[in-house]
């Protein structure tokens, strides 16, 4: 099957009205920040809630459209992450690295440039964009242009 072969339309086209009341619903809980409550965190934050969900995924995959199972994988995405910060557990953010983790591991993987032997003496013998200003001689020199009419073979 070729990706021209795959006619998004005519998936779309093809849902169930579950299936349209869950995307509807899928959508809605991505968009808006509504919080797991209280009662749900605590099975959905456990291991027993993450093997639920990976089967409620394997299960849309093969039952439901794939539209719909893709769009579950960022709810459950969500749901897990929602849930942890309600827990404090946070067994999925153990994982996921703070921007200011990522930056201080970048800034290890790349310190701070320092300059070579031959950028010195370049530096030092040409200074580009240093040099003093152009000062102009006046001379009477004129050059003569001369006719070189038959000068080149072309």
């Amino acid at each position: 099957m070729k990706f021209t072969d795959l006619q998004i339309p005519n998936m779309v086209k093809s849902f169930s009205k579950l299936e349209i009341v869950l995307l509807v619903f899928f959508i809605i809980y991505l968009v808006l920040p509504i919080d797991t409550p209280a009662f749900l965190a605590g099975v959905i934050d456990s291991p027993l809630g993450m093997l639920s969900m990976f089967i409620i995924t394997v299960y849309l995959f093969v039952k439901v459209n794939p539209i719909l199972a893709v769009i579950y994988i960022f709810v459950a995405y969500e749901l897990l992450r929602r849930s942890s910060n309600l827990t404090g557990r946070q067994t999925i953010m153990k994982y996921t690295p703070s921007q200011r983790k990522k930056d201080s591991q970048m800034r290890a993987m790349n310190p701070p440039k320092q300059e070579t032997l031959e950028e010195e003496v370049v530096f030092q013998m040409a200074p580009i964009g240093r040099s003093d200003p152009s000062v102009y001689t006046s001379s009477t020199f004129k050059p003569v242009a001369e006719n070189v009419k038959g000068a080149s073979m072309v």
